[in-house]
């Protein structure tokens, strides 16, 4: 409650716990500093990007979504309702990164988790479902695609010099396409999708051709 009792103004306590639904001996030493000192979460007692400061934020998610916990402040209710943030997102190598980490931090602050996150971000924003030349050498092609079971990106490698020499020839097209059975290649993870419909992105891939569809 507010100091006034109008239970309106700004002295309404940030965080309030509704002890019905579970104990104050159940939170974190984090949570109940907070607490015991209306101190709303955006003025963080831990520092920004350690796991102190994640768990804290996945705790009272977790509380808030349960109505174990009520809200007031309007900066924390932002952060909780528009972000994920406290959640933690999976790389396709496995790595765990925080999501909607907004802070801006100093090279002193930034541990070596979140400076592996950061360089993995950059090296995974790359454009989906566009083929482009692979210069890695072990195919003609490669694509990102998003893998809908993971949610991770993924590197899909497909095709060799042989099949492009090949793509404005009837014949082959059509022999390609009955003998891997492209009318029913539906998954954009398998290098199979990508072959099958190799004419179609030809001028991404500097190819000549004046169709689309199939081989």
């Amino acid at each position: 409650m507010c100091n006034c009792g109008c239970n309106t103004c700004d002295n309404k306590n940030a965080l309030t716990l509704n002890e019905s639904l579970a104990p104050k001996h159940i939170l974190s030493e984090g949570l109940k500093y907070h607490m015991d000192n209306n101190r709303p979460l955006t003025e963080h007692v831990y520092r920004a990007g350690s796991e102190n400061y994640f768990n804290l934020w996945a705790e009272a998610r977790s509380l808030y979504s349960r109505q174990i916990l009520e809200i007031t402040n309007k900066d924390d209710l932002e952060i909780l309702t528009e972000t994920d943030l406290g959640h933690f997102g999976v790389l396709e190598d496995g790595t765990r990164v925080p999501l909607d980490f907004p802070m801006e931090l100093t090279e002193g602050e930034i541990n070596e988790g979140y400076n592996l996150y950061e360089a993995k971000k950059k090296k995974n924003n790359k454009p989906l479902n566009k083929p482009m030349r692979d210069s890695s050498g072990g195919k003609a092609y490669k694509v990102y695609v998003k893998d809908p079971k993971t949610g991770n990106i993924k590197t899909v490698r497909f095709g060799s010099g042989g099949l492009r020499a090949k793509i404005n020839d009837p014949k082959a097209r059509q022999a390609f396409a009955k003998r891997h059975d492209c009318k029913n290649k539906k998954d954009r993870t398998k290098p199979s999708y990508w072959s099958c419909r190799l004419p179609s992105y030809a001028k991404l891939l500097g190819l000549k051709s004046n169709f689309s569809g199939f081989w």
